[in-house]
């Protein structure tokens, strides 16, 4: 099984919340770093007991998403990659779309191609690259 791991900048669990509403995801874990017993882990730099260490979402369909958030000298920002997402209905397709775009960057428009009744991509608010496909009959 494939799953897909992100980094955020202490943004995960804002993401993951949103995540949720937007694509219907579950939220199956939402650990802190406060929460890991002393043994396991070192000592965190002090204010960031309440990032997320871990975080784990199943979506509709069996994708899974994880992410965690990373201090900001480890930070990188996403590039070379984006989270594809194929929903059978364009206007669901363009309802999902819209809201990830929301506050980010649109890179392509949702609209209709040759290979698609709907496709679009943009780079949502947390800085994550999105494709949103809804593949043409056949395809």
């Amino acid at each position: 099984m494939l799953s897909t791991y992100l980094f955020y900048q202490d943004t995960c669990e804002a993401a993951f919340n949103y995540y949720a509403k937007v694509l219907g995801g579950k939220i199956d874990a939402l650990m802190r770093l406060s929460d890991a017993p002393p043994s396991d882990m070192p000592p965190g730099p002090p204010g960031r007991e309440k990032t997320i260490m871990h975080a784990r979402m199943t979506l509709p369909g069996g994708g899974v998403l994880m992410a965690s958030d990373t201090p900001a000298e480890h930070f990188h920002k996403p590039q070379g990659f984006s989270i594809s997402i194929t929903v059978m209905d364009p206007a669901e397709g363009e309802r999902k779309f819209n809201a990830l775009a929301d506050g980010g960057t649109v890179t392509m428009p949702f609209s209709k191609t040759f290979w698609a009744k709907g496709f679009g991509m943009c780079v949502d608010k947390f800085g994550i690259p999105w494709m949103v496909n809804c593949p043409a009959e056949g395809m």
